[in-house]
């Protein structure tokens, strides 16, 4: 008989608490809080799967890949800030070195050893395999009913690249349309068509990225998404413009706080850039009902991948300012949510709930590393920490 999700985790959790737990403590002595989250985590993820083994190999023996990345997932778990904070621990803490893998503290590598194998997990997106194993391994069977999308800021201390100045900017789109008006031809108007059946149905525009992803597949649509660092700017909550510089991370999140799927974008990109390839990567893994979005993703184009992928998009519409003072009623309308709509729209603060605990709690504010890869690998094992964290607590 299939256990049920709930039953599987409820029969894990009763593993740790019964077998594994005290076992340790009889070699290891009382463990504490983060330990046993770090045992959890690491028992949950399949992380030895996805690490290539350098036994056979010709040439000076590699240190221990998997114990290097362990050390990581623990840098996570305790909220390490600095590599070198980690390595201080592991030096130290015999607990904290044994549930990595090493026994003694001679054995723990040195900085520049971490840094290169740090590197190698970034260019064969370690962390991004394990999380979508573990995604599909205890989500895969579960319904999902709602799916909440947003994106978070990630500052880093890099440089970007320079852009043009407004000035510039002028100067370069001044001189193509020089060129046509000297080169255009006076021609009449033609008369004006009627359409039957009164205004004419606007068509969505078929010039612009979002129309290309709709025909596009996943990792055509990852490629083309520019992840360069870059200067961001957004107007928060109270109203205040806001700058940084470094990147976007933008996060599908289900029912119970459980990071799904993330991508990594420059800031400067717009969040509905990424609407597409986030609905796509989630809908291969997860089966869900409801998308939540705020009014930034209130574009035709994903509402209607949304859909026709079928799946009810829900999303803040965007407000559309009409003279206050003016007889006539406005053409346009704006679009407002049902009462039944907006009382699901209340769920997409669990996205923004795993934002702040990304952030705080697992290392999110804490970037020491330049490059897109990195940055990615860096967040993404604070995302399989924190999503571990959320699939334990639905035990409880």
């Amino acid at each position: 008989m299939k256990l049920t999700l709930r039953q599987q985790l409820t029969q894990f959790g009763h593993v740790l608490q019964s077998a594994l737990f005290p076992a340790l403590e009889e070699e290891l002595g009382a463990l504490g809080e983060p330990a046993k989250r770090l045992i959890a985590t690491l028992e949950m993820i399949p992380l030895a799967r996805f690490i290539p083994s350098a036994r056979g190999w010709i040439g000076r023996p590699s240190k221990d890949r998997l114990a290097i990345a362990s050390a990581f997932v623990a840098k996570a778990v305790y909220g390490f800030g600095l590599t070198r904070q980690l390595l201080d621990a592991l030096q130290r803490d015999a607990q904290l070195r044994r549930i990595c893998g090493w026994r003694e503290a001679w054995q723990v590598p040195s900085e520049s050893t971490f840094s290169r194998a740090f590197d190698e997990f970034a260019q064969m997106d370690l962390p991004q395999f394990v999380h979508e194993a573990l995604i599909r391994e205890t989500q895969q069977d579960r319904l999902i009913g709602h799916i909440s999308r947003d994106s978070t800021a990630i500052e880093a201390r890099e440089r970007f690249p320079k852009t043009a100045s407004p000035e510039e900017k002028q100067q370069q789109q001044a001189l193509p349309a020089l060129a046509r008006k000297r080169g255009a031809k006076k021609g009449k108007r033609g008369p004006h068509k009627r359409y039957k059946g009164g205004k004419r149905k606007p068509e969505l525009p078929d010039n612009t990225r979002l129309h290309r992803q709709r025909s596009m597949s996943l990792p055509k649509m990852l490629e083309e998404l520019p992840k360069e660092c870059s200067l961001g700017v957004k107007t928060s909550s109270k109203g205040y413009t806001q700058y940084w510089r470094g990147y976007k991370l933008h996060l599908d999140v289900a029912d119970g706080q459980i990071p799904i799927s993330a991508v990594l974008t420059g800031a400067k990109l717009h969040d509905s850039q990424v609407a597409i390839p986030l609905m796509t990567m989630t809908s291969q893994r997860v089966t869900h009902c409801y998308e939540l979005m705020d009014s930034a993703y209130d574009a035709g184009h994903i509402l209607d991948h949304s859909r026709q992928m079928g799946h009810v998009p829900i999303v803040d519409p965007v407000q559309h300012y009409h003279k206050p003072d003016s007889i006539e009623p406005p053409k346009n309308p704006n679009r407002q949510l049902s009462w039944a709509e907006e009382e699901r729209f209340k769920e997409r603060t669990t996205v923004e709930r795993v934002n702040a605990r990304l952030k705080d709690e697992f290392g999110g504010r804490n970037i020491r590393v330049r490059g897109a890869a990195k940055v990615m690998t860096h967040l993404m094992f604070g995302v399989l920490a924190l999503t571990v964290d959320q699939i334990r607590k639905l035990i409880t």
